[in-house]
């Protein structure tokens, strides 16, 4: 196959993982040619030359470099998955969690404060066991379940010495004790791809965490349920955490913009690398 910098699409990362791997394995088996561009080396002027890309799969794993990516190909026409405006509200926590609100869709009891001593009065009124988390990150990083008070003064002393911006504002939810598993689903556009289990002895139920995953099935309410949470935040494709209340009633616990999968397709068989290229293609009408 060949990779150039005349294909029609392009695909965004720094970083070749497994799913990478498997969009540009999926790529060529459709005998598709696109180029692999790499951000650290990406310079744009701000005039109107034109890009030779109609499409990019932004696979940036860098939360401030994504959506700055998004907004240079945006301008010239790309059409760029995820774009800009969902990067932005999935990459920070506070927005996401504003736009699930003002949905009506149920998610754990979350509170935000720019204080150390205003987030203990918060915790106060919610009760401890709770959960400390940056607005922005993934992988279950610097997650913190205070179960009294004592601790949450701790984490909250660190994060205060710690000095940097991210943790002067102080993102909180209720604790959710769910039943040794959470839930995760794929969006594309308006499909429900698939969906799995991520099980775990530990709290954080996390893949980068060694949770181990098996196949989920799809019901309509956790179908309906998943498409609204994507129209919430802006729609694109999407990797949407789910907690379950000892009652089996789902909490959407975050959206993902830039999604891994291989955990989910080793779990269900469905070869998600390939059902995102096909909707790229869709999109971008290519």
């Amino acid at each position: 196959m060949s990779v150039g910098r005349d294909a029609p699409l392009a695909v965004l990362t720094s970083r070749v993982r497994i799913e990478e791997k498997r969009i540009f394995d999926a790529l060529e088996r459709r005998n598709i040619p696109y180029c692999h561009l790499d951000e650290r080396d990406l310079s744009m002027a701000l005039a109107d030359e034109p890009v030779p890309w109609a499409a990019l799969i932004n696979r940036c794993m860098s939360n401030t470099r994504s959506p700055y990516v998004a907004r240079l190909f945006e301008a010239r026409g790309v059409m760029v998955c995820n774009s800009s405006q969902v990067i932005a509200t999935c990459g920070d926590k506070l927005l996401t969690s504003l736009a699930l609100v003002q949905a009506g869709l149920p998610t754990p009891r979350t509170a935000v404060a720019l204080t150390p001593e205003a987030a203990l009065e918060a915790l106060d009124r919610f009760g401890y066991p709770a959960v400390l988390k940056p607005v922005s990150g993934s992988w279950g990083r610097l997650l913190a379940k205070v179960n009294d008070r004592d601790a949450a003064e701790a984490v909250l002393e660190h994060k205060q010495v710690l000095g940097s911006p991210m943790h002067s504002v102080i993102y909180m939810q209720e604790y959710i004790d769910k039943p040794g598993r959470d839930l995760r689903t794929i969006v594309l556009g308006k499909r429900v791809l698939c969906a799995m289990y991520r099980h775990a002895e530990h709290w954080i139920t996390n893949t980068a965490r060694g949770a181990t995953t098996t196949a989920c099935e799809i019901t309509d309410e956790l179908a309906e349920l998943s498409l609204r949470v994507a129209h919430a935040v802006g729609g694109g494709a999407l990797a949407i955490d789910f907690l379950e209340r000892a009652d089996g009633t789902l909490l959407v616990n975050e959206v993902n913009h830039t999604m891994e999968f291989h955990g989910m397709m080793a779990a269900t068989k469905v070869d998600v690398a390939d059902a995102l290229v096909q909707y790229v293609l869709e999109v971008a009408e290519l």
